[in-house]
């Protein structure tokens, strides 16, 4: 198992940390959000994907599975830079307090973004050396993604298959007359993506250095609209058009009575192993660089998947097809050793789906919030957990608890109070339950910590609207905040 010893830590997306520039970035909040951590005695910091999203701003539908998102980079650490002069970040519009509201700070920042791309070219800097390492690092992957990027901009129609047939199809004249096109979208592209890895890199330092580990979440599927199913369409189970002809999802389940219907294509997992799963080889590598540990999200989509006929407007109508993840976390394990792997393994789990997990000796995860539905035997429940698993009081995907609590009928309340042994439970109580669990390790969402209510949820799967926009208030991450939660953390022997 990839712990050896009881750790603990905290899920919170760097898009939700404080700051007076309209969302969380890759910055002094950030390097402030580590100190925090290591005041409150944990030693994982969890966050969800860090691609470049869609319209939706889901971390989960992003436009490539190898992108970093430039809504995240740091605008100080440009001026710190000499990228921008100080005075244009010095009166930032007054942005809300503990949201995101998209509409106006993205082309806020875009404006900005793009003068430090100007100056950047003034000085030279696709020539400067510490570029030319960048793209010798990740050639093989930017090339693609930043002519997408810039076609993606540049183009009318909703995603690629609206392209000219050429550029669908990728033929060699067409991909270097658009590069030739759209030369300056596609210099910019590459720079958003230099200073992204440069800040990001910067502060993964910095957490290792404080005895943090970074735990990243690697979405199973990725976005028809994106550089991957572009590049890579024989992948992908795509018809004669280049258009899915089985999308992704979950059937019916506890988020859901019509199961949720996230429409990404499939992969043709025989092409793959034709391929010797070179495209998956290349995203894990990749995201074993940028994390410590990650969570395959939908990891029983490894086993087998549920298939959708596209154009079905619910998940209700799918049926199950084998994938091959055995052989590719076979080929991964051949190639790395033990897997700094946590599977995500919630929903409907069959026995060859935890046959799987256990066969890489990988973690799976017991959500406190799903404990309470069922009798003694839940799984969920803290004295059914083991060893190789996460425990969580909440994922992103839950209400905050202190919601969760509110929404509880009287039969589950009162189960919850006689598990607890509270007449009014709160969040610090299944706090307390889950770090004294036997699983190596506990992760608290932060809005659990700060006993928030549903307001701050991150996200409710299967709606669209009202998700991904929660900011942490600057004066929340408090001292007394860290001392509960580092006695807590000692107590149950997660110090580490």
């Amino acid at each position: 198992m990839i712990f050896n010893q009881r750790l603990s830590g905290v899920l919170l997306h760097p898009s939700s940390l404080p700051g007076k520039y309209g969302i969380g970035s890759l910055g002094a909040e950030a390097f402030q959000f580590i100190d925090w951590l290591s005041e409150a005695g944990q030693r994982v910091w969890q966050m969800l994907p860090l691609g470049p999203t869609d319209w939706s701003h889901s971390p989960y539908q992003a436009y490539s599975a190898f992108a970093g998102n430039p809504d995240l980079i740091d605008l100080e650490l440009l001026v710190t830079q000499g990228l921008l002069p100080l005075e244009s970040i010095l009166n930032p519009p007054k942005f809300p307090t503990g949201k995101i509201q998209y509409k106006t700070v993205i082309p806020w920042r875009e404006k900005l973004l793009k003068s430090a791309y100007l100056q950047f070219l003034s000085v030279g800097g696709f020539q400067s050396a510490d570029y030319l390492r960048f793209w010798d690092q990740h050639w093989w992957w930017l090339e693609s993604w930043s002519l997408f990027d810039a076609c993606r901009t540049k183009l009318p129609g909703a995603d690629w298959s609206a392209w000219e047939e050429s550029l669908q199809s990728r033929q060699e004249a067409a991909l270097l007359a658009y590069y030739t096109q759209y030369r300056e979208e596609v210099n910019y592209s590459r720079f958003l993506q230099y200073i992204f890895f440069g800040q990001w890199f910067a502060l993964k330092s910095y957490a290792n250095g404080k005895g943090i580990s970074l735990f990243g979440d690697i979405p199973l599927y990725v976005s028809y609209n994106s550089s991957d199913v572009w590049s890579n369409q024989s992948l992908f189970l795509l018809d004669e058009e280049r258009l899915p002809t089985l999308v992704g999802g979950v059937p019916p389940d506890y988020f859901s009575e019509t199961g949720q219907l996230w429409g990404n294509p499939l992969f043709d997992w025989n092409r793959m192993k034709q391929q010797g799963y070179e495209w998956w080889m290349a995203r894990m590598h990749f995201n074993l660089r940028l994390y410590d540990l990650v969570r395959i999200d939908h990891f029983r989509g490894l086993e087998s998947f549920w298939a959708i006929p596209a154009g079905e407007k619910t998940a209700m109508n799918g049926s199950w097809m084998e994938a091959n993840g055995d052989d590719m976390l076979q080929l991964l394990q051949n190639q790395i050793g033990s897997l700094p792997i946590v599977a995500e393994d919630l929903g409907l789990i069959t026995p060859e789906v935890d046959q799987l997990r256990k066969k890489f000796d990988l973690p799976g995860m017991k959500v406190l919030q799903f404990a309470f539905s069922d009798e003694a035997e839940n799984t969920h429940l803290p004295h059914n957990h083991a060893r190789d698993f996460v425990a969580y009081s909440g994922t992103h995907d839950n209400d905050t608890t202190i919601g969760w609590l509110n929404s509880l009928n009287n039969e589950e309340k009162l189960k919850v109070q006689e598990y607890l042994g509270q007449a009014i439970p709160d969040a610090w109580h299944l706090i307390r339950e889950a770090e004294a669990s036997v699983a190596q390790l506990t992760i608290l969402p932060m809005q659990d910590l700060l006993g928030l209510p549903s307001s701050a949820r991150m996200n409710k799967p299967g709606t669209i609207k009202n998700n991904w926009i929660w900011r942490m208030k600057s004066n929340q991450s408090d001292k007394q905040v860290a001392a509960r939660l580092r006695r807590l953390t000692e107590l149950y022997g997660r110090l580490g």
